[in-house]
């Protein structure tokens, strides 16, 4: 629940440090916000790359510069420079370089919790909750509203979404048109952030199903890979509008959590062996 409340960036929650540039968090309950400092010299491809392995940063950036400036190159080779007073909006994919002699400071408020956090080697799996959600009848949405409406209402779920994700502390792995592909390292969270998206959504007039499976997962280039994605995203598939369905091992790890379920039957899972057990957050759970 939401509650009055400061803190201060004199004294942060977690301080992460790469080469000629920090990350300071703080964090008030659900939201984190993260303060960023580039040195002038500073270049996310020499400094940041190589700790995290990826060719380009793979976070979404929003915020609002405090000094300096930086220049900003997406992977599409579409290029712009942010300076004081400016907010902004970054995707995923990009390089960036702090241009002249002052040093660039920024206030972010969608990457705290994972910037600049070396991520899990390519050889090392973990334990994690993959979440799928998407806009039932897209296409028909789309044929209804017009190409102008319909972006103007996916931008307003994507903005949404990752509200959400943030709020529960998960990761965004990647968008997919018109749903999210999320991960977190806690199944009550997960559940709880699914069904709060699927609330989230619903004076826009449209519905989402969401599936959620726990299993051990390799991170790789910022991505996801392992069965445990292939089956969140199967259980997704047999969600019905407005339904967050779990796997039996989610659901395993959720006894005690308060969470309520509905026995959905045993399902058969493209490619995987063996009929499955599937369960549904209860509704009146979800709405609560």
């Amino acid at each position: 629940m939401p509650r009055l409340q400061r803190k201060s960036f004199d004294t942060p929650d977690q301080v992460r440090q790469f080469p000629h540039g920090r990350v300071e968090v703080v964090e008030l309950d659900e939201t984190a916000i993260g303060r960023i400092v580039y040195e002038p010299g500073w270049r996310w491809s020499v400094e940041v790359g190589p700790l995290v392995g990826t060719s380009s940063c793979q976070v979404r950036h929003l915020g609002m510069v405090t000094s300096g400036r930086l220049h900003l190159q997406l992977d599409d080779g579409s290029e712009l420079v942010i300076g004081p007073g400016d907010a902004y909006e970054i995707p995923a994919g990009h390089d960036g370089w702090v241009v002249g002699n002052e040093t660039f400071v920024t206030t972010e408020f969608a990457s705290a919790r994972t910037y600049g956090a070396a991520p899990v080697t390519t050889d090392e799996r973990v334990l994690a909750t993959i979440l799928f959600t998407d806009i039932v009848d897209s296409t028909a949405a789309l044929a209804r509203l017009g190409d102008a409406a319909w972006q103007r209402l996916l931008l307003e779920h994507n903005d949404r979404m990752r509200l959400e994700i943030d709020r529960f502390r998960g990761v965004e792995v990647v968008t997919t048109g018109d749903g999210f592909l999320a991960r977190f390292d806690g199944a009550a969270r997960a559940v709880n952030c699914a069904g709060a998206m699927v609330g989230a959504v619903a004076d826009l007039g449209i519905e989402l199903r969401a599936g959620l499976h726990t299993g051990e997962i390799a991170i790789v280039g910022g991505s996801v890979r392992g069965i445990a994605v292939h089956a969140a995203a199967r259980v997704s598939a047999l969600a019905s509008p407005g339904e967050v369905l779990v796997s039996g091992t989610t659901r395993d790890l959720l006894d005690g959590s308060g969470l309520a379920f509905e026995d959905r039957g045993l399902h058969e899972l493209k490619g995987l062996s063996g009929a499955r057990p599937i369960f549904a957050l209860a509704i009146a759970t979800r709405d609560a």
